[in-house]
């Protein structure tokens, strides 16, 4: 992937053009918080950079509690043309009769881009990245904001204008207005609950009712607080965020009777015409706080091939990312991207040397120290702990709120059952970056059950629900929390038979827990297998795991079902097993050997031992299914 901060388009003295006329056709413009990267001219970059620090000073006037700040700018790349933005344009949109793109906002992870064609007509050809900035300023609210006022604050947002003096907010949609009118709207009861599962929300026609009317309820509310000088859209957040209060009983607690707002929206919607908002206070930017440099054609293009990945036009990205390294076999981003394209690809090998050299040629690449130490763990390579530990030390120290890099050290930390305490506070850190990621939510109550904080580990899961976007989030989290409340009930029966057994005078084959898990304890009877170094002979098989079972404290059993005799396998410490996941096979969280594997398919490499139960001491586990 891509160093985002410093030295994006480095130009080096030693680049040959060999695929490239090096003749700069590219012009970098940089501001505080956007890059601008555009094959027009200086002028029509300077005029976008000032643009967007505009748009995001009145963000930050209208929504002064949001944020945008992730310790990278983000990148704006501004094409000349309709020919130009269609080299990077999604592939569903090449086909004829397709919608004519004008801007896109592209999210992720490790980056974020504003795609923009210069040339676009229309009142507003930047609604889309309006509005998708707009959840990009609120993404820290997602763990508590409904999805109708999420979706109705974009659709206010979006059609904001920015003028040299003045901006304007809250412009309504004709074609949303013209919906509404001609359709019955939701009742508010049903407006006010729909979340990612819905199927209003996955209706995503522009005049969908869900999107009008989120919008009209949002304009309508904005604009009656302003003229009432109330703050009723202020309490609502606060009876959700802060009161925890059921989204109905906070609507009504902040809104009244709910039947009536119903009808005042109606009403509302009817009128001949719609407020907005003016800001009158000057927007001023400095224009001295921008720089601007020539780019050569291979730093451009490595960037261009970021953005493919991305879209998902891997083959258009790897085309290109070729060419540029002939180029230039120094381009640091390219290096990141290829090892990006690599990881992808399922090629962890290869990905782990396009990131090893990207942090070679650029030390100073948070995304390339983090994905050489991602990668590193995926393959499971206990030699490279220390290695993996101060890469994603690095990334967070060059940039401290990404959010990533916080969670797989906590995963590191994890999985090896050490520093439990502080790989909680470093996964409650990536939670507090990015609230509306599930998976970190499901690590944090992975690592708490690990360190036998159950019912923390049951509250993070319960608050994870509010926020799962998917059917597939929803599943996970519902099934790792009747699994905890299973294991619950399975402590509690355990010490009541102990407690009985005590009273009678009787001795039972005890209970302990071991990382969120009930095993047994062996009697003088059951013999604990060989615990010296795995020495003996080593082996590779394949098969279906069967037979799992954990023994105090941390003995790991099972066989491995395959064509001739099945192969019993185990280890004294579960946490010493090199488990790694093959390409049809990703875990929503981290992988628990004593209740995650059953019926999994295994390529295991063990070692010999002379114990007649078993077959050897198991050194690494390749899961699939």
């Amino acid at each position: 992937m891509r160093n985002l901060l410093s030295g994006l388009f480095l130009l080096l003295a030693s680049a040959t053009a060999v695929a490239y006329d090096n003749t700069p056709h590219w012009v970098e413009v940089r501001s505080p918080n956007f890059i601008v990267l555009t094959n027009s001219s200086e002028k029509d970059g300077r005029r976008i950079a000032l643009q967007f620090e505009r748009m995001r000073a009145v963000f930050h006037v209208l929504m002064p509690a949001a944020s945008d700040d992730t310790g990278a700018p983000i990148i704006v790349l501004a094409l000349k043309d309709k020919a130009s933005f269609r080299t990077v344009e999604p592939e569903a949109y090449l086909a004829k009769n397709q919608l004519n793109l004008a801007g896109l906002f592209l999210r992720a992870p490790d980056k974020n881009y504003i795609l923009l064609r210069l040339d676009a007509e229309g009142e507003n050809p930047f609604s889309t990245v309006y509005h998708e900035y707009t959840h990009y300023m609120m993404r820290k609210s997602e763990g508590w904001i409904p999805l109708w006022l999420n979706e109705g604050l974009a659709e206010f947002y979006q059609n904001a204008n920015i003028q040299d003096k003045d901006v304007r907010v809250g412009e309504p949609s004709l074609d949303d207005i013209e919906y509404l009118r001609q359709n019955r709207l939701l009742p508010l009861t049903t407006l006010l609950l729909v979340d990612h599962s819905s199927p209003y929300y996955h209706d995503e026609q522009k005049g969908s009712v869900f999107y009008a009317e989120s919008w009209a309820l949002t304009h309508y509310i904005e604009v009656t607080d302003y003229q009432d000088k109330t703050q009723r859209l202020y309490d609502y957040a606060v009876n959700l965020n802060q009161k925890r209060e059921e989204p109905l009983a906070a609507a009504q607690h902040a809104f009244g009777d709910l039947k009536k707002l119903e009808q005042n929206l109606n009403g509302y919607i009817q009128q001949a015409g719609f407020n907005q908002f003016k800001v009158t206070a000057p927007i001023v930017f400095n224009e001295s706080a921008l720089t601007v440099r020539p780019v050569g054609v291979p730093d451009a293009d490595a960037v261009r091939a970021d953005v493919l990945l991305d879209l998902g036009r891997a083959k258009d990205a790897e085309a290109l990312l070729n060419s540029v390294l002939q180029a230039d076999p120094k381009n640091a981003l390219a290096h990141e991207t290829m090892g990006s394209l690599k990881f992808r690809a399922q090629d962890i090998a290869a990905a782990k040397k396009w990131y090893g050299e990207a942090v070679q040629l650029d030390s100073q690449s948070y995304l390339a120290h983090y994905y050489f130490a991602a990668m590193s763990l995926q393959a499971g390579d206990r030699d490279q702990d220390a290695a993996i530990e101060q890469s994603l030390r690095t990334a967070i120290k060059l940039n401290a709120k990404f959010a990533p890099a916080y969670d797989s050290l906590a995963r590191l930390y994890g999985t090896r059952h050490e520093k439990l305490d502080e790989a909680y506070k470093l996964e409650a850190t990536a939670v507090t970056l990015e609230p509306g990621n599930v998976g970190y939510r499901l690590n944090a109550a992975n690592i708490l059950t690990e360190n036998q904080q159950v019912d923390n580990a049951l509250a993070v899961l319960k608050a994870a629900l509010r926020v799962a976007k998917s059917a597939g989030d929803s599943s996970a989290v519902e099934g790792r929390i009747a699994q905890l409340e299973r294991y619950k009930d399975q402590v509690a029966e355990a010490s009541k038979a102990r407690s009985e057994a005590q009273a009678q005078g009787s001795t039972v084959s005890s209970m302990e827990v071991s990382g969120g898990r009930i095993v047994s304890k062996p009697g003088p009877d059951e013999p604990a297998y060989p615990s010296g170094l795995p020495t003996g002979s080593q082996h590779t098989v394949a098969g279906v795991i069967r037979s799992v079972k954990c023994s105090y404290p941390t003995i790991l059993t099972f066989t491995l079902d395959r064509p001739g005799k099945p192969v019993a396998l185990y280890t004294n410490n579960y946490f010493k097993i090199i488990f790694t996941t093959g390409a049809n096979y990703n875990p929503t969280g981290d992988i628990l050997p004593c209740s995650g594997i059953e019926g999994l398919k295994g390529k295991v490499v063990y070692s010999e031992v002379t114990d007649a139960r078993v077959a050897g001491q198991v050194l690494s586990v390749e899961l699939s299914k």
